[in-house]
């Protein structure tokens, strides 16, 4: 690894033949003094993150492509979105989407060891990729990440180049969830037994999930990100503490990083284990918290398009959901309001009109109740969703589209 100036590198950088594929930190990681330089420096470049946030370049020769769509991409101009399960990601690293570049956010190096800090996820496998193929591994070393391992450690011998910087990550505190997400997390948790190992993401049900599970005990962490409310749970005595806590990435407030910072108990997880649903099946009594956009009259969860377009993807909704339902005493649960207070509409619809993120779920739980779905047939499938999960102005209504589907 050799330490550059931003000038040397915006160079190299100009030096890049064609169109090359960048893959850069995503979520909350992104390596924005690199983003940047590699737009004032390269014409013509295909930028792919997961999960990315505003601030995307997006001009005449800027590809922004992804698996999974992030606020920063979702209106780009020349958006390249690339339908797969987050579990797959790696593979497509090592066929049709092989990097050119990788440019990781990282903490300084320990002992030859750089670290990736609070985003891990599909990196180990861009790098991997990247190096097979004698391209080019670029690091921001940034004094303000905090320093995790597990897969997250990174040989300074994988790194080509490096920049060093000093600059805050970005947080959020967590609000505190509305009535309607209390009251959804406290029906997830309802269902949620000592000993279990939660899959749960960012968001008020998934914070309100977690903040109803304090007084459960052995709890374990099997998860693609965690937020503050798994530090809750750590400080209140609810999760296993001979377990590690096993996550992709995080986010959340500068108090979470800090927890994390150096935390031997946090091991950060490439892709390919933590979505891995044959390893996800493994995990004692997995318990899977999902959300929606909408979900339909057959148990079908539309989680990725708004009007046929890209909202976000697959993400790894169906790698837990299978998963899940494969582990002992597991369980996957589809957790949404039952009317979109945006949209002024009802979230539980006869028939999804855009394509299906996911099936077969455990229970579908709204703020209305918990419609239990699997291993019942679907006409039982069908009257629950409508008793217990559906908003009571739209329930006559989905009852004469459930006869005219033949579910009742």
């Amino acid at each position: 690894m050799r330490t550059v100036g931003t000038d040397e590198l915006g160079r190299h950088l100009a030096a890049l033949p064609g169109r090359p594929r960048v893959v850069v930190s995503g979520n909350v990681a992104v390596p924005w003094e690199v983003v940047r330089l590699l737009d004032a420096h390269c014409e013509r470049y295909v930028l792919h993150a997961l999960n990315a946030p505003a601030g995307i370049p997006d001009r005449p020769g800027v590809t922004a492509e992804t698996c999974f769509v992030g606020a920063g991409m979702r209106g780009h101009s020349d958006l390249s979105y690339v339908p797969s399960r987050l579990s797959m990601v790696p593979v497509l690293y090592r066929g049709p989407l092989a990097p050119d570049v990788v440019v990781v956010h990282c903490a300084p190096p320990r002992d030859g060891m750089l670290s990736l800090g609070i985003e891990v996820n599909v990196l180990p496998a861009a790098v991997e990729a990247c190096r097979a193929r004698s391209g080019l591994v670029v690091a921001v070393v940034n004094e303000a990440m905090p320093y995790t391992g597990g897969d997250a450690l990174l040989d300074v011998t994988a790194v080509d180049l490096a920049v060093e910087v000093t600059a805050p990550l970005p947080s959020l505190a967590p609000p505190p969830p509305d009535d309607d997400s209390r009251l959804i997390g406290e029906r997830v948790a309802s269902r949620v037994g000592d000993g279990a190992t939660l899959q749960a993401g960012i968001g008020g049900i998934p914070d309100a999930t977690i903040a109803a599970l304090a007084g459960r005990r052995g709890l374990r962490v099997w998860t693609e990100m965690f937020s503050d409310g798994v530090v809750a749970l750590d400080r209140a005595g609810a999760l296993d503490p001979d377990h590690p806590l096993i996550t992709s990435f995080l986010f959340g407030s500068d108090e979470l990083y800090a927890w994390a910072d150096g935390n031997p108990r946090v091991r950060m997880t490439r892709t390919e284990t933590t979505n891995d649903p044959a390893l996800i099946a493994r995990q004692r009594a997995m318990t899977s918290v999902n959300s929606a956009l909408e979900v339909d009259l057959f148990g079908q969860a539309n989680a990725s398009r708004i009007d046929a377009r890209i909202h976000s993807g697959f993400g790894g909704q169906t790698d837990f959901v299978v998963g899940a339902l494969h582990s002992p005493g597991g369980q996957a649960f589809i957790a949404l309001r039952s009317w979109h207070p945006k949209a002024d509409c009802s979230t539980v619809v006869p028939l999804l009109d855009e394509p299906v993120t996911s099936v077969q779920q455990s229970a579908v739980v709204t703020e209305q109740g918990i419609a239990e779905l699997y291993g019942h047939d679907q006409r039982a499938q069908c009257r629950h969703l409508i008793r217990d999960a559906a908003h009571p102005r739209v329930r006559d209504e989905l009852w004469e589209e459930a006869r005219a589907l033949g579910l009742a």
